[in-house]
């Protein structure tokens, strides 16, 4: 009695567990395989950022150069506690997907095994570390060979690893032709292992509101539109009016006086110093290089000072008297 209560408890529990009922069979979006894989790496790329930033106060280059194998060990990090565990990645998890076992002849879902996990992750770390390593494993690997053959060795070597990331390349590019066409395996990993991409729970609809992609296409609009226009206003005349709105034309008239002796001490454009003084037909003084690449960059250029339009620069000619003491 108590090993049959004990087997219909189990068959309660199966029965009753969230997505049992759920067909494996079930078409899945594209989109929303496609979306799951771009979580994934967004949380890949969380992740290194902030175990970066944790040796942000090191010496400079620190993980550099052994940022492939770190990579990699936390990518694994999150294999373990994310699809090893429930069969599902995160970003699965966030659109109630999960890994569907299609070795397996029961219609019913059945989980990834523990060989096909494990594939899956090599398969998808591996190829990245190979890319990443392959320099310096072609330079350890020649200059553990002789003088001579080491050449021919790693141009061998060389020539291997690109007909391999070629094929490697071709075969996801088709794959993915093919994940257009049918749906299916949108990395050519998930192929090879035999995982499929289905539901964990039933009735789950997409839902896609549309608000956010309207607050997008009317920003982006605008957006646009201020890119359109920018070019088009003379931002310095503009300021100049301003700047000349504000100062009054009055003040300026009764500190001329005042300001004549020392307007040559400042540049109208940088404020500092004038290097190689010059004039633009007003009493304002500019470095040669400021006026120059201001008048080029700005044919209509005029006097930020004073609002005067700005002629051809000619160097500042002063009168200096000797007094003697």
């Amino acid at each position: 009695m108590g090993l049959e209560s004990e087997d219909d408890q189990k068959r309660t529990a199966k029965s009753s567990s969230p997505g049992s009922d759920v067909d494996p069979q079930t078409p899945v979006l594209r989109i929303s395989q496609l979306d799951a894989l771009e979580l994934d790496t967004a949380l890949e790329q969380l992740v290194w950022t902030q175990f970066s930033q944790c040796f942000h106060y090191c010496r400079p280059g620190l993980l550099t150069p052994l940022e492939p194998e770190l990579r990699a060990l936390l990518q694994l990090l999150l294999w373990r506690f994310t699809l090893y565990s429930n069969s599902a990645t995160v970003g699965q998890s966030l659109l109630s997907l999960r890994y569907h076992n299609t070795l397996s002849t029961s219609p019913r879902y059945r989980p990834l095994s523990r060989r096909q996990k494990l594939g899956l992750a090599l398969l998808t770390a591996g190829p990245r570390w190979l890319q990443e390593r392959s320099y310096s494993l072609l330079q350890s690997l020649s200059s553990a060979a002789s003088a001579v053959d080491s050449g021919l060795l790693q141009k061998a070597l060389r020539n291997s690893l690109t007909l391999v990331s070629s094929i490697t390349q071709i075969a996801s590019l088709i794959n993915f032709l093919v994940f257009l066409r049918k749906g299916r395996h949108p990395v050519l990993a998930e192929r090879i292992v035999g995982a499929q991409a289905a539901f964990s729970k039933p009735n789950v609809v997409r839902d896609v509101t549309y608000q956010y992609m309207n607050r997008e296409l009317l920003w982006h609009g605008f957006a646009e539109f201020l890119i359109f226009l920018l070019p088009l206003i003379n931002t310095r005349k503009l300021k100049a009016k301003v700047f000349s709105m504000v100062s009054g034309g009055d003040s300026t008239e009764r500190k001329g006086s005042t300001e004549e002796q020392g307007v040559w001490k400042e540049c109208g454009l940088c404020g500092e110093w004038p290097t190689m003084p010059h004039t633009v037909g007003c009493r304002h003084v500019f470095c040669y290089y400021c006026i120059k690449t201001h008048s080029i960059a700005d044919p209509d250029l005029t006097c930020p000072k004073c609002g005067a339009e700005a002629g051809q620069p000619e160097p500042l000619k002063m009168e200096v008297e000797m007094v003697a003491i």
